[in-house]
């Protein structure tokens, strides 16, 4: 006759393999389009995003500098201007030139002007009109 504790020992890895290879149920989901936090995600990004404002947008300027957050991936910048810009990123620790030029149409969503950039990277957003804009610039920039 097997002792009490060979008995338990038994029964607990049978329970252990059992709950592992038990195929997974999967949860209902939602349409994408239905339920009251759609954008939950695009909040915890945006939520701590910076505005940066130029009296007159001229033929453009920089703003800045940042320093990327776990917040974002990316680096993204939404135009709420009234004429449409272009944005590039410069990695201040590395250059001082862009990585490349992104357009911004006039107020725009967000748009993604660096993608996978490290936490912790310190950069500027540079912005360049194609004439002088006697109008604000006015940006909003989430990293």
């Amino acid at each position: 006759m097997p002792s009490p504790t060979a008995r338990l020992l038994a029964v607990a890895t049978a329970t252990a393999l059992l709950s592992v290879g038990t195929p997974a149920q999967a949860e209902p989901t939602t349409p994408i389009s239905s339920g009251p936090n759609v954008f939950a995600p695009l909040a915890t990004c945006y939520g701590g995003a910076v505005r940066s404002y130029f009296e007159t947008g001229r033929y453009g300027g920089s703003a800045g500098q940042y320093r990327t957050t776990t917040r974002c991936r990316d680096i993204n910048v939404r135009n709420a201007s009234v004429y449409a810009t272009d944005a590039c990123v410069i990695f201040v620790d590395k250059t001082s030139a862009c990585n490349y030029w992104t357009y911004l149409p006039a107020n725009s969503g967000w748009i993604t002007v660096a993608t996978n950039v490290r936490d912790g990277v310190n950069f500027r957003v540079r912005f360049e009109n194609l004439r002088y804009e006697y109008e604000p610039l006015i940006a909003y920039h989430a990293f």
